[in-house]
């Protein structure tokens, strides 16, 4: 690879030392040595807080008068309809 395309400045060497392709000699750049339980514990919290934050919306959006029901409606529409035609004149549809 040539120097014009280096992702690191030139005074940066990387250890190959170890064979992992990180950079650095403490190791303090290293991937955890865990099983991936950290993301997986993320990814189940923030589903759970998006399952209520939407069941708290649904029990507002119920508990709302037609009237109203109606506006949002008409305002998603317009939303999404208006999202289309600007993705149809991007792609020249």
């Amino acid at each position: 690879m040539s120097e014009s395309f280096r992702a690191t400045p030139p005074e940066q060497q990387w250890s190959g030392a170890n064979g992992t392709g990180f950079q650095g000699q403490t190791g303090s750049n290293k991937p955890e040595s865990g099983d991936g339980t950290g993301d997986v514990g993320k990814a189940l919290l923030v589903g759970i807080l998006g399952g209520l934050v939407s069941a708290a919306g649904y029990m507002i959006y119920r508990r709302l008068p037609e009237e109203q029901k109606e506006a949002l409606h008409n305002q998603v529409k317009g939303q999404v309809a208006q999202r289309i035609n600007e993705i149809r004149s991007n792609f020249n549809i």
